[in-house]
């Protein structure tokens, strides 16, 4: 239905197209209006395409509206304002669609919009120094959501962590767990023996215990030449192997770990290093003094190693090796993009925290240099989530230290309601996750609600089915859907026909809290529709005495029970056939 009128629209607009102007219509705007009296849907292809076309916007809207006047879905159609088109179609457009969603599974094979491109998604890519924490969990639901997305309009998702396994952190890392090695052998550690860079958690103790019992005192009064390495290692394979099985608590794969330490074994920061050097992006140079610094602070003018991250859209040019010779943590980045570059990826997206925005700009302007303009990277950026009890701040976790860990999220309140929430607000909002709200059985709670209107209409087939045996689903397809004609019908079946369009939209715009939300507006309808059947008789689902109506009303049913199962299926939630 959308592919006609598009192409109805596009066709008005074909005799003001000249040589070398262009229109298609995945450009083409069609959805429905905020405020309903306008009309089913509008498009302001009129506004968007007039100067373009050089023709006045009414004019184009004109020939628009006439074209849409002849087609065979549309019932009415007015011009609004400067341009806006507004139209409405006829009942049996909307209806017709019912049979497409419980068909043959058409409705899902999403327009392969982007041909099976290859991109590559990084995300969570925690350092290896401790247990995930809740941040961690919103940006693993908030990737693992995108990526589902991305699939379904027809990209090729790597989904990918990356390890940042190199640098001092590691080896604050390896010193803390000596000590606690140290503590476990029977030596006295002080709290006063921990630096302020070093990790003091519980988990510490547990990975000493582990290694005591693996490798007992081998290592005991040992130059830290002899135990550094190996505790490095060992502690960064231990907390990945955890990070992996918390990821999987949430439901989250990944496809690929890249490690810094093997970018840097392959001299990836010097490859990339050269690269830049042809294009004239490197120099050796002074950067001006931050801002916040005054004279009297601490500051030193030093040479560096710069790469110009200015030419291509960044704020300062970036230090790439510091006075000393040893790379930034720039530099890391610098070989991590260039290895996905290789790799064959034109397209890539980083999900990172907020805390992260002023390294948007140097990726950026990275990527841009390494492949010559030809590879594009997008970041998102999450906000924190504030995690209550009863409206309570939650105090932090004691076996993390300073933070409450993910696996204490999921045990707490499970998979389910973990992802829903975590994917629950737009991701430049912070999310308050009140543990009692979250799992509370009542309206009040989205996912209740929603998965409520799921169990709803698994109860209507279940009771159907007892008294009837299986309904035959061709039945349900072929079925009369002209006798779905109330308002509340009508309602539910154009937000069920939407629904394809916003999963597009929300792939596209990188917006995964809008499956959610439009998941949310579905079992509205179908509440309301349902609440008005227990008050008017004449709208129930079944009907023993006209089992063509029952039909008809039950092919919506089913309908909206695809949709759920979609919805539930990318925002990686099990739906419920019975409400516990």
């Amino acid at each position: 239905m959308f592919s006609s009128i598009r192409e109805c629209i596009l066709g008005a607009m074909r005799p003001f197209l000249r040589p070398g102007i262009v229109a298609s219509c995945d450009e083409i705007l069609v959805e429905p209006p905020k405020d309903k009296t306008f009309g089913d849907l509008y498009t302001n292809v009129a506004m968007m395409f007039a100067k373009r076309l050089r023709v006045a916007p009414k004019v184009l809207a004109e020939a628009v509206c006439k074209a849409l006047s002849k087609n065979e879905n549309v019932s009415e159609v007015s011009i609004a304002g400067a341009g806006f088109i507004n139209f409405r179609l006829h009942n049996k457009a909307w209806q017709s669609v019912i049979a497409e969603i419980i068909g043959s599974g058409n409705y899902y094979s999403y327009s392969n919009i982007f041909n099976d491109a290859p991109i590559n998604l990084e995300f969570v890519s925690a350092n290896p120094t401790g247990p995930l924490h809740t941040g961690h969990a919103r940006n693993a639901v908030f990737g693992s959501v995108v990526a589902n997305l991305l699939e379904r309009v027809g990209y090729k998702v790597t989904r990918e962590f990356y390890i940042n396994d190199q640098g001092n952190q590691i080896k604050f890392l390896a010193r803390s767990m000596y000590l606690r090695y140290r503590e476990t052998l029977g030596d006295t550690i002080s709290e006063d023996d921990f630096t302020s860079d070093m990790y003091c958690g519980e988990y510490i103790k547990d990975l000493a215990k582990g290694l005591v019992e693996e490798h007992g005192d081998k290592y005991l009064n040992k130059d830290e030449s002899e135990w550094l390495p190996f505790f490095c290692r060992y502690s960064i394979d231990k907390l990945m192997k955890n990070v992996k099985r918390d990821l999987a608590l949430l439901g989250v794969v990944m496809d690929k770990y890249t490690s810094e330490a093997k970018l840097c074994e392959r001299n990836l920061v010097s490859e990339a290093l050269e690269i830049l050097k042809k294009h004239g992006d490197i120099y050796e140079g002074i950067l001006p003094r931050p801002k916040g610094i005054t004279d009297s602070d601490e500051w030193e003018e030093r040479p560096q190693t710069l790469f110009r991250s200015t030419k291509y859209g960044d704020d300062i040019d970036r230090a790439i090796r510091k006075a000393d010779g040893t790379w930034t943590y720039f530099a890391g980045d610098l070989a991590y993009h260039l290895d996905k570059i290789q790799r064959g990826f034109a397209k890539m997206i980083a999900i990172l925290g907020a805390d992260h925005n002023g390294y948007v700009k140097r990726l950026k302007s990275a990527v841009n240099a390494l492949s010559g303009g030809h590879a594009n990277l997008e970041v998102r950026l999450y906000q924190l989530v504030n995690f209550l009890e009863n409206g309570k701040p939650v105090r932090m976790s004691k076996r993390a230290g300073t933070f409450i860990t993910l696996k204490e999220v999921v045990e707490r309140v499970g998979k389910d309601v973990t992802r829903y929430m975590m994917i629950s607000r737009h991701h430049d909002v912070m999310i308050d996750f009140d543990f009692v709200k979250a799992v509370e059985q009542s309206m009040d709670n989205p996912l209740f609600y929603i998965q409520y209107a799921y169990a709803r209409i698994c109860s209507v087939f279940r009771y159907f089915e007892a008294e009837n045996g299986k309904i035959d689903k061709n039945e349900l397809m072929d079925c009369d859907k002209s006798m779905l004609s109330d308002d509340a019908e009508l309602s539910l079946i154009k937000a069920l026909v939407f629904w394809k369009e916003q999963i597009k939209s929300a792939a596209i715009a990188i917006e995964p809290h809008r499956v959610p939300a439009y998941m949310q507006n579905i079992a509205s309808l179908f509440h309301a529709l349902w609440n008005k059947g227990k008050i008017n008789t004449d709208l129930r689902f079944i009907d023993t005495a006209n089992r063509k109506c029952t039909i008809a009303r039950l092919s919506i049913l089913l309908a909206t029970k695809s949709i759920l199962e979609d919805g539930f299926d990318i925002i990686g939630v099990t739906p419920m056939s019975e409400m516990r």
